[in-house]
């Protein structure tokens, strides 16, 4: 049995590709035997100690995100905590997620230093030419620079992950994200409105997510094929500009926006719809069009980033990131998805992604980096230094204050007076009925 931490900033109650990955990975990896416990900034109503499905314990600490859910970057601030919980839990191996999860990148840091096993996931892709990419790539390559092992979605990831840190591509596995396809399951019996041909669109609503692409394209279909309606769900700041593009061509009874989707009603809106829309800008791994196969929708996606690895041809049609060719793709879509074999699919999809494979995988990393040896101080000095001879030198000044502050900790507070908590697990699956409703999934309110 291996004692895990995942770390990362974005976490239930947001609900996004990696909250979910997370949540569906410490399920899986419970499920196998291990102890698994998530680390978290507070959330609004949310902070303490939270238990989820089957026992999975969430440390919601009391840390506050400076922006879109993301705690600044403070390197010591976080130390005590981040101590007491490590020593308490007994833990083996540090799993932080998502490069702008600064949180889970200190955490991975003090773990080195306290003599954990660490573990990068990357699930996304980011350029080197524009300023914020160029600062995250910076950070991230110090902070990997000691890692154990990293783990990216996909192929086009993981090249781009060894380039923006400096990585070694041997020390990075590929081990894709998965869909519970039991929750994305067929039924065109609720499409509506009737009579017509649903495009559904599920995205955060963003530039990367291509939300200019689909303005574009909005007008264009609209115009071109009357029986075509739009179902977009999601919101963010590019909101405004679809709303906009509605009012100004009069688009209202073939458009309806939804705002916000809870996870738990996504499958109820993708059963109302022919076709999947996608017009992403950049992805690692789109686990949207999986969803959206998963429930037996002829998918119509650009080929940008690792897409091209999600799906087979034959169940998706790619498109150029333009709005000529997607409009185009559409148009071939609109006569396949009349007659579309929503059933065959779902079980085709079924078959390629689970997240038990996952959890199998990500399991065999563990136990592969704790059969290695930690790196002594040396060596962690010599890869500091190896970030330039002016950053490199401020990165081993921050390694010592970080050696100071633990040692002191140590004093103040030894290992051997730090509580060890029960075993809730073994006492929850013994007694679920005593814990209320034990089939809470992460898409509902708790």
């Amino acid at each position: 049995m291996v004692n895990i931490c995942l770390i990362c900033d974005f976490f239930y109650p947001c609900l996004g590709g990696v909250e979910m990955h997370i949540f569906q990975l410490g399920l899986c990896l419970i499920e196998r035997g291990h102890k698994v416990i998530i680390i978290t900034h507070k959330y609004q109503g949310r902070s303490g100690v939270r238990y989820m499905t089957n026992g999975l314990k969430v440390y919601y600490c009391p840390f506050i995100p400076a922006i879109q859910t993301v705690v600044l970057f403070t390197y010591v601030g976080t130390l005590p905590i981040f101590r007491q919980i490590l020593l308490r839990e007994e833990i083996h191996v540090v799993h932080s997620h998502a490069a702008t999860s600064y949180l889970g990148g200190e955490l991975l840091l003090h773990a080195k230093s306290m003599g954990f096993k660490t573990v990068f996931t990357d699930h996304s892709l980011f350029a080197f030419n524009d300023a914020a990419s160029f600062h995250v790539n910076k950070i991230l390559k110090y902070i990997l620079c000691e890692i154990d092992h990293s783990i990216s979605v996909s192929h086009v990831s993981k090249e781009n992950l060894s380039m923006r840190a400096s990585l070694d591509p041997r020390n990075i596995s590929v081990i894709p994200n998965a869909v519970d396809c039991s929750r994305f399951t067929p039924n065109p019996s609720k499409r509506y409105p009737l009579n017509t041909i649903n495009i559904v669109v599920i995205c955060r609503m963003t530039f990367r997510k291509g939300v200019d692409l689909l303005v574009d394209v909005l007008q264009v279909i609209c115009k071109q094929h009357p029986e075509i309606y739009f179902i977009i769900g999601g919101d963010g700041p590019k909101k405004k500009i679809l709303e906009e593009t509605i009012q100004r061509y009069n688009l209202q009874n073939q458009t309806e926006l939804l705002g916000s989707v809870p996870g738990h009603q996504v499958k109820d809106v993708l059963n109302r719809g022919h076709i999947f829309l996608n017009t992403s800008l950049t992805e690692a791994f789109c686990i949207a069009i999986v969803e959206a196969a998963s429930c037996g929708l002829c998918v119509v996606s650009t080929n940008v980033g690792g897409i091209s690895e999600v799906l087979p041809k034959n169940m998706v049609l790619y498109a150029d990131p333009t709005p000529e060719d997607i409009c185009h793709k559409i148009t071939q879509a609109i006569p396949i998805a009349k007659n579309f074999q929503v059933y065959q699919q779902h079980e085709l999809v079924k078959k390629m992604y689970s997240w038990e494979q996952v959890a199998e995988r990500t399991e065999k990393v563990y136990y592969n980096i704790l059969q290695t040896q930690n790196q002594t101080i040396l060596k962690r000095f010599k890869d500091c230094y190896s970030n330039g001879q002016i950053y490199g030198l401020y990165l081993m000044i921050l390694l010592i204050f970080d050696l100071i502050f633990l040692m002191i900790l140590d004093f103040l507070q030894p290992h051997k007076g730090i509580q060890k908590p029960g075993i809730f697990n073994q006492i929850y699956k013994n007694q679920k009925e005593k814990f209320g409703d034990h089939l809470f999934k992460a898409d509902q309110q708790n």
